[in-house]
Parts: structure tokens; C-alpha cells; sequence
């Protein structure tokens, strides 16, 4: 199954635009994705760089690549930041909206003036790119860039394959989220087939450092379950870090943790900067973590979103407590008969 045959007129001529425009670009190409980046992020970052590379095009990708992901890239792919555009470059930034400056990571874009590439999946995109890619609808941005990587041409290969998968393995939770279309495992399958490792990624995925588990320990002891264990909230904190020798990567797959919380609706875990908070959400029973996370002054999806508030933690907890009794209030639990 190819992009050519599936999806929405609309969706497949968007793929079609962007392709085009990645084609005719006769310049660098500098791929770039959000802040804190994930699975998603980074599969999708090296599945379009390895897609264009082999066509010939001169590509940049810039991305931080956390610790438990380090396993993927191979030496000298990717750089951390970009210092200095180079010239006549194109724009192409995945799995974030390219008008959400504080969320893209990797170089300063908020000067760039050439022609930008948007593959996003998040439903508050502002759809202000040169040629866009935008579709909610899709569990992962990964999927999307599988159909710009058909549009493209290009002869797939298990190096592109792999990455992909990976995004869509992360931002599915492994095919388990209500998020998960039947076009899902469609896309997944034309990934098996061009030889993704899926049983590598997935081992890679589920190893963790031993400062993961110290770190755990703490972060354990600040649980509180609110609204008659409605709502699951855990916190971290420089102080924790430093005695479990751990580091902020440690706790990025903490909030997944929570949500498996019995009778949860709502996980959050809490990340305490000192002067600024920033709150990871899950969601389920109908609870948006979105509304949340706009409330709050992000953005994300319905189940999974996240915000960050430039004030101390003894300031942002009551926003977090109201919006979360905002969005308990819109959606009441409802009790069984």
C-alpha cells in the first residue's frame, strides 16, 4: 500500500507538493524537528535525511538525540545545532508546527527567509508553510513522511524503513493508543516489508540506566492521586537528579508510567526547572490533555500534550490544578450503574 492509493484527495496532493517542492530545490536541504525531541521526532528526521541523501540531495539535519535513542543514528548524521544557515537553504521542520519557534529545535529559525517544509500531525498547526503536509487524523508524523518518501521516488531500503517505524512504534505506544488507524498498520506493514527492524527497535526501546530506576524511586515518593484517583501527578526536581545521578532524559517515559494508574483519567508528570515548570500530560476517558496543555500555554495532541509555564513551581501548580478542574468539569466521570 503506497500513499498514490490511500488517504484524502487533498492529503495525497499535499504529500505530492511537498515532494515536488524537496525535489526542485536545487540547494541545501536543513531538516529540524521540536525541542526535547522523541521517537517520532528523530525517526522522522532520519527517515526523510537518509530518503533525500539518497537522491543525491545535500542535506542538514540538526537534532539533539536523547540518550535512549542513541542507539539509531549512525556516527555523523546528524549535528546538535546549526550555527550558521547556509545558503539558498529550504526549510524542512517535522513533527512541530514551523511557526512554533520556541518549539524548534536545532538552529534559530526565527530569521529564516527561505522556502519552508512542514510534515506535522499536531491539530494546532497554523498551516503557514511554503508546502505542508498537516493531518491530525495520523498517529505519527512518521507515517506521513512515508508517504513524502514514496511521492519522492526513492527506493526504499531497510535504513529508511527502520526510523520510521520507530516513530511509529513511540507515538503509538506500540500500536495500543485509541490514536491507532486501520491505515496505521497499513503503513506499518509496507514498513515490515521494506525490511524495518521492528523486534530491534523494540528492544532497544525498553532498555534503561541504572540512574533511570534510582531516579524512579524518587520521583515515586512525590505521587499524588487528586479527584478521587481521577488524576495522577508525580514531580522532579534538579535536587532528585543530582542524588540519583540521573539526568532530565531519565524521566521523559515517566508520564506513560502514571497513566497505567487504575482508574486514572489523567497523568501528569511534573518537571520542576526551579524557575519554570513544564507539565508532560496523558489522557484517556474522554479527558483532553490538549485543552490542558492550551490552557496552560501549549499545545499537542487530545491524549498526550505538554506545556511549559515560566514561573516557579510554588505559581504554576495552581494554573495546572484549574486547568485541570476546567477540563474534569467539562468532561465529568461518569460512574458505571
Amino acid at each position: 500500500m503506497t500513499a498514490q492509493n490511500s488517504g484524502t484527495p487533498d492529503y495525497l496532493q499535499d504529500v505530492q507538493h511537498v515532494a515536488r517542492c524537496l525535489l526542485d530545490h536545487p540547494g541545501p536541504i536543513v531538516v529540524l524537528a521540536h525541542e526535547n525531541p522523541d521517537g517520532d521526532a528523530l525517526g522522522s528526521v532520519l527517515g526523510l535525511t537518509r530518503a533525500l541523501r539518497s537522491l543525491g540531495k545535500t542535506v542538514v539535519a540538526a537534532l539533539d538525540v536523547p540518550r535512549y535513542l542513541t542507539f539509531l543514528p549512525q556516527p555523523g548524521e546528524l549535528i546538535d545545532n546549526l550555527e550558521q544557515w547556509p545558503a539558498d537553504a529550504l526549510l524542512a521542520v517535522l513533527d512541530v508546527d514551523n511557526n512554533d519557534f520556541p518549539r524548534v529545535a536545532g538552529a534559530d529559525v526565527t530569521g529564516f527567509s527561505g522556502p519552508v517544509v512542514n510534515i506535522d500531525h499536531h491539530g494546532t498547526n497554523t498551516r503557514k508553510a511554503t508546502a505542508g503536509v498537516v493531518d491530525p487524523t495520523k498517529p505519527a508524523a512518521a507515517m506521513m513522511v512515508a508517504d513524502v518518501v514514496d511521492a519522492l521516488g526513492v527506493a526504499w531500503t531497510e535504513d529508511i524503513a527502520t526510523p520510521l517505524m520507530l516513530g511509529m512504534l513511540t507515538d503509538t505506544g506500540n500500536f495500543t493508543f485509541d490514536s491507532v488507524t486501520p491505515d496505521t498498520f497499513l503503513t506499518a506493514a509496507r514498513l515490515r516489508g521494506y525490511g524495518a527492524r521492528m523486534g530491534w527497535l523494540t528492544d532497544n526501546l525498553r532498555q534503561h540506566s541504572r540512574s533511570y530506576y534510582l531516579l524512579l524511586r524518587e520521583v515515586l515518593g512525590t505521587l499524588e492521586f487528586r479527584h478521587d484517583g481521577q488524576v495522577i501527578l508525580a514531580r522532579v526536581d534538579q535536587a532528585m537528579l543530582e542524588r540519583a545521578s540521573a539526568s532530565w532524559e531519565d524521566v521523559e517515559s515517566y508520564v506513560s508510567l502514571l497513566r497505567s494508574a487504575e482508574g486514572s483519567r489523567l497523568a501528569v508528570m511534573i518537571k520542576d526547572y526551579g524557575e519554570r515548570v513544564k507539565f508532560s500530560l496523558r489522557s484517556r476517558g474522554g479527558l483532553s490533555a490538549q485543552n490542558i496543555a492550551v490552557a496552560l500555554g501549549g499545545g499537542g495532541h487530545v491524549p498526550a500534550a505538554g506545556a511549559t509555564v515560566n514561573e516557579p513551581y510554588a505559581v504554576a501548580r495552581p494554573l495546572l490544578d484549574q486547568a485541570i478542574a476546567a477540563e474534569l468539569d467539562r468532561v465529568p466521570q461518569t460512574i458505571p450503574a
